[in-house]
């Protein structure tokens, strides 16, 4: 089984059987009795939304593990959704990390899993589980650029011989666009939006770089009026939220920026001729390749199915588990 367990979204791969469950990585918990009311999907809905005893939480932040227990009753019940409710199943467990995570994070995340109920569990850095989901031949001595975006980390990595030479993580993502666009609406327009909303507006209207019907692209924004104390929509333009995103967008370019300077000749040279790989759910922002593709002079190809790229190399590890030995950044075993 291999597992994407993301910031924002957790992804499951079963060996023959491809990817079997992709949900938010969201739990709602009942404060009085802690006992899980909804885990994914259903609990992604309660978002903001919830009573007082009850309280809808995201375990991950960043891209490692926040709030352990909920992580463990998280992985424990997509296991078990898995494979249909049966419990004597101890399977092999792969799991995609963020390279930058400390000893102890990557520990949390082994414990959680074996918790969880896994005989083994091995990990690995999302950026190879993604240029392997994405297709790149990771296992030739060639350079292979590829940048994951996710919820919460950015990952930039250079990669040869399925090992890799260089790779810089950086905690802004997706769940930062979205905290910048909260900050601008709160800032220009006096108005209190949730986090649901700000990502609706991201996914709408959001871009990284200029076009010709930007100035066109109009959305309304309901929330609470900062002055008045009531509910108001807004109506908000691409422009303005483009550039409400620029700066978490900067720190990114930075990174690949930096990333690319330290890269040793012969695969720089590579790097030109092949392109940087762009997975992850921040690939999805309109315009980003285009963004790091003048920032960079570098040709930037977006993965075919961005979302799913960590997890399908999660997927195509376990199924060539011989041959791609040496990918895994640690494991751990039950005996």
């Amino acid at each position: 089984m291999g597992i994407d367990l993301g910031t924002a979204n957790t992804l499951v791969y079963v060996s023959g059987k491809g990817i079997v469950l992709q949900e938010p990585s969201v739990v709602a918990m009942d404060h009085n009795d802690k006992v899980p009311l909804a885990v994914g999907e259903d609990a992604k809905k309660m978002l903001g939304r919830t009573p007082g005893n009850v309280v809808a939480l995201r375990p991950l932040r960043d891209g490692v593990i926040a709030d352990f227990d909920t992580a463990e009753l998280m992985l424990k019940h997509f296991i078990r959704r898995v494979h249909e409710g049966r419990t004597l199943v101890s399977p092999r467990i792969v799991i995609g990390i963020p390279s930058g995570v400390t000893g102890v994070e990557r520990r949390a995340v082994m414990e959680a899993a074996s918790q969880a109920g896994a005989r083994d569990v091995y990990l690995i850095d999302e950026p190879v589980a993604a240029a392997i989901g994405a297709g790149l031949p990771v296992a030739e001595p060639t350079g292979n650029m590829i940048i994951d975006i996710g919820g919460g980390t950015t990952e930039v990595a250079v990669l040869s011989l399925q090992g890799t030479v260089l790779s810089e993580s950086v905690r802004v993502a997706g769940d930062e666009l979205s905290e910048a666009i909260t900050q601008y609406m709160k800032k220009v327009h006096n108005l209190v939006i949730g986090e649901r909303t700000s990502e609706e507006i991201k996914i709408s209207i959001g871009s990284a770089y200029p076009s010709d019907d930007d100035d066109d692209v109009l959305m309304d924004v309901r929330g609470l009026h900062l002055l008045s104390g009531l509910p108001r929509t807004v109506t908000v333009k691409g422009p303005e939220i483009r550039e409400a995103m620029s700066e978490p967008l900067s720190v990114i370019i930075e990174a690949v920026k930096r990333t690319l300077e330290r890269t040793p000749p012969e695969l720089a040279a590579d790097i030109i001729d092949r392109g940087i790989m762009l997975a992850g759910g921040g690939a999805l922002l309109k315009g980003l390749d285009t963004l790091i593709s003048h920032e960079t002079g570098i040709v930037v190809h977006v993965a075919a199915d961005p979302l799913s790229c960590v997890v399908l190399g999660t997927g195509r590890v376990l199924e060539n588990f011989k041959q791609l030995e040496r990918v895994f950044s640690g494991r751990s075993r039950n005996l």
